[in-house]
């Protein structure tokens, strides 16, 4: 079960690769509907305030991103670790994961196999 342990924390470090990517992306969006709002260039958007609230929106999604993924590379390392803590913290995750349809979908039900399992809970007390 040890190698089930150990797929599932590359799994979550991937999927927190995937959301930093995607708050990068986001936050470059975010500064090029802000330069859109705030441009002087002779064509102007019909509602500079319209690209001001996509930039934040964009925002915030991105800083969002940032903090999933990043939780999601803490808990990977943790569980590559084998730490009790991390086990509990990683099947919250899953329960929320289960929602982000398809992969994360995947992940939190192999995340819950694994660590729900009697052989999975005992990889955590040795």
């Amino acid at each position: 079960m040890k190698r089930h342990v150990d797929f599932l924390a590359w799994l979550h470090i991937a999927w927190g690769i995937v959301f930093l990517l995607v708050a990068l992306a986001g936050g470059a969006l975010a500064a090029g509907a802000l330069a859109i709002s705030m441009g002087t260039s002779p064509v102007q958007p019909a509602s500079p305030m319209a690209a001001r609230l996509t930039s934040f929106t964009l925002l915030v999604v991105s800083v969002l991103a940032l903090l999933w993924g990043a939780l999601h590379l803490w808990i990977g390392r943790a569980l590559g670790a084998y730490r009790p803590w991390a086990r509990l913290l990683a099947l919250g995750l899953a329960v929320v994961n289960l929602v982000l349809l398809p992969f994360g979908t995947a992940l939190g039900a192999y995340a819950c196999w694994v660590l729900l399992k009697d052989e999975g809970r005992r990889v955590f007390v040795e």
